[in-house]
């Protein structure tokens, strides 16, 4: 007797069978449905930054709970832990000089929350730490971020040195999550706490990356140049969308898994 298939198992069957074009067309068009979408539900289109930074916190509470209740820090990237405190103390700092708001308080929590992650990995958890995975060479990331920030950054009235640390840890975030993405590539299994909590940044970076774009919209290409002029404007909307492409990958074989009903993620050879 013939075994009925889940509408989802013949959709992606179908998507995984597809050349790598007509994949990256795929997730164009569905990224572009999810906007519209987003468009239509969302009047205040601030809300969706608001509901980035919630559900960022959302997968760090996730990650908290993995270190103290299992107490394992297997599958995590100290790497990426790393290069998220790197850009969150930059960006405190230029918010500190620069705008401080509301969001100088968020940042200054996650930032918070990621010290205490890196201690928890590097002294109380060193023994379940997958060094040997966690193979990344950071400086593969900082170096071209720093010399990017050099010849694109902000066009504002600021000193010269902070305008070009705000770029810095712009450029950075877009790339923070490689470390991560190489773990899990390196053991091709991954355990359902670190799925979950990369999962929340796929989806914190797609909200963010549609809040901006959105009001570019909105605002008909005038908030770009409310950024500043030359390329600065371009690269702070081509960096939220590098993010978000980055993981767009895990999320789609994260959703897969669930769909599956599987607990413990297996990646593919060629994922992230």
């Amino acid at each position: 007797m013939r075994t009925t298939r889940r509408p989802i198992q013949v959709v992606s069957t179908w998507v995984r069978r597809q050349p790598p074009k007509v994949k990256a067309f795929l997730a164009v068009i569905t990224g572009m449905a999810a906007l519209v979408l987003l468009r239509a539900i969302v009047h205040d289109h601030d809300n969706l930054f608001v509901a980035a930074e919630a559900v960022h916190s959302i997968g760090i509470s996730v990650l908290i709970y993995k270190l103290m209740k299992e107490k394992t820090c297997a599958g995590l990237s100290l790497k990426s832990q790393e290069l998220t405190a790197m850009f969150l103390a930059v960006r405190l700092y230029c918010s500190f000089v620069m705008e401080y708001d509301i969001h100088t308080l968020l940042d200054l929590a996650t930032l918070a929350t990621t010290l205490w992650v890196i201690y928890m990995i590097r002294f109380k958890l060193r023994s379940s730490y997958m060094e040997d995975k966690d193979n990344f060479l950071i400086y593969y990331v900082v170096i071209p971020c720093a010399a990017l920030a050099l010849l694109i950054h902000p066009s504002t009235s600021h000193v010269f040195v902070n305008r070009v640390f705000w770029a810095f840890c712009v450029y950075l975030e877009a790339v923070s999550v490689l470390p991560q993405l190489r773990v899990m590539q390196n053991t091709k299994i991954v355990e359902p706490f670190t799925a979950h909590y990369v999962f929340s940044l796929g989806v914190a970076r797609f909200l963010s990356c549609a809040h901006w774009v959105l009001q570019v919209l909105d605002s008909r290409g005038h908030l770009l140049v409310a950024l500043g002029h030359g390329l600065w404007p371009s690269m702070v909307l081509i960096s939220e969308i590098v993010q978000t492409f980055i993981l767009a990958d895990f999320c789609y074989y994260y959703v897969k898994s669930v769909f599956g009903g599987q607990l413990v993620m297996r990646l593919p050879s060629g994922v992230v």
